[in-house]
Formats: C-alpha cells, sequence, structure tokens
C-alpha cells in the first residue's frame, strides 16, 4: 500500500489538507494525536516524563501540562531534546502499528515533524509538503494561538527550516490562504495518489500545486 507523509511547519494548514484527504476515506495516522495520547494519565510516554522532568510538568489533576511544557521546550533546546528523545521512539512505534494495520488504496501519515526525525521517512514511500510563507505562518500562529511575534518566531526557529521540508517533497501544496484552491488541489492529489497505487510506480515525478 502506497503510504504518504504529510508534512510543513506549524500554521501551514496540514489539518485542513488531511481533513480534505479524510473526506475521500483515506485513513489517516497522526503522529500529535498519538503523542497526545501517549501523554494522557496512565500511558508510558508521561510516566516517562515525569520520570525524567518531574511532577512539576502535571497540573492540579494529575495530566500533563501541556501549555507549560510547551513553553519550557521553545525556550530551551536542551530540554526540547530530552523530551524528544522520551517520545518520538513511541509515536514512531506507533505510526507504523497504524500503518501497517489499515486498509485502503494508500494512507496518510501526518507527520509535523518529519524533517526533524529521520526514522519518520522510512515510514512512507512519498512526501507531501503544505508550504506557505514564513511570514504567513507567524500572523497565522499570532491570531490563532494568541502567540506574540516573538513567540511564533521562537516556534518556527525550533522547526527545520523550510527549505529542508522543501528540499525533501515529492510533492507540494502551496497553502497561501485560498482554501478553495486548497481543496481542489486535494482532490487533483488524492487522483495522482490513486494512479500510484495502482501502478505500484510510488517514486513517480511528483506534482506542485495548486
Amino acid at each position: 500500500m502506497l503510504k504518504v507523509g504529510l508534512t510543513g511547519g506549524i500554521a501551514s494548514g496540514k489539518s485542513r489538507v488531511a481533513a480534505g484527504f479524510a473526506g475521500f476515506g483515506i485513513p489517516i495516522a497522526d503522529a500529535d494525536a498519538l503523542s497526545h495520547t501517549l501523554t494522557d494519565p496512565g500511558q508510558p510516554g508521561l510516566e516517562a516524563l515525569v520520570a525524567s522532568l518531574g511532577r512539576d510538568i502535571l497540573d492540579t489533576q494529575g495530566r500533563l501540562d501541556r501549555p507549560l511544557l510547551r513553553r519550557r521546550v521553545f525556550a530551551d533546546a536542551a530540554l526540547r531534546g530530552q523530551v524528544e528523545a522520551i517520545l518520538h521512539p513511541l509515536v514512531v512505534a506507533g505510526l507504523k502499528t497504524r500503518l501497517e494495520t489499515v486498509g485502503g488504496p494508500y494512507a496518510l501519515a501526518i507527520i509535523p515533524l518529519l524533517a526533524e526525525v529521520p526514522a519518520t521517512r522510512a515510514l512512507v514511500d512519498r512526501v507531501l509538503v503544505v508550504d506557505c510563507p514564513e511570514g504567513l505562518q507567524i500572523a497565522r500562529l499570532m491570531s490563532r494561538d494568541g502567540s506574540t511575534e516573538a513567540d511564533a518566531r521562537a516556534i518556527l526557529a525550533a522547526q527545520a527550516p523550510r527549505s529542508t521540508r522543501l528540499a525533501m517533497a515529492d510533492d507540494i501544496l502551496s497553502n497561501a490562504g485560498d482554501l478553495a484552491a486548497v481543496d481542489v488541489a486535494v482532490g487533483r492529489l488524492h487522483g495522482f495518489y490513486l494512479e500510484l497505487a495502482a501502478s505500484g510506480d510510488f517514486r513517480r515525478r511528483g506534482m506542485t500545486l495548486p
């Protein structure tokens, strides 16, 4: 089965694109959703984080204080590396299991850190990058999350450069904010991936849309 890795910088529009593919009935493996589940109470990810970082990362109900941890990891590269070393292997294993158990002509794996975590690249046959200018990402973060411009720039600086993601792309979907154009592009890519899945030629020259 063809496996497509969907990635892109924060606030690039990955969720909108993924929802479009889901609308065609394509099975989805979502790294962020897996990470969230793994850090729920009683789950191995949270237990490992508490053992490594202490209980001050928990809220008063004993759940992971996600906003607190997010602020801390974006402000401290060493702490970010510590957290990633704990969670990334668990997420990769979960993605692998999900992709091995779904059916259909092809599957989509949403992997925001595909460029940053080499082990995830081996899980997929093609990489689809959702791309937009960095200035637009910053504006969206400030509007969506109430981030300051400094905070938004810090988040972008902690991710792989835009050029790195584009260099690893097989297919590129440009999302500058025209949602109708994004939906049309997803439809074209869906047809393209069905063709690839039927032919078995997963490495065919890619598409850049819209």
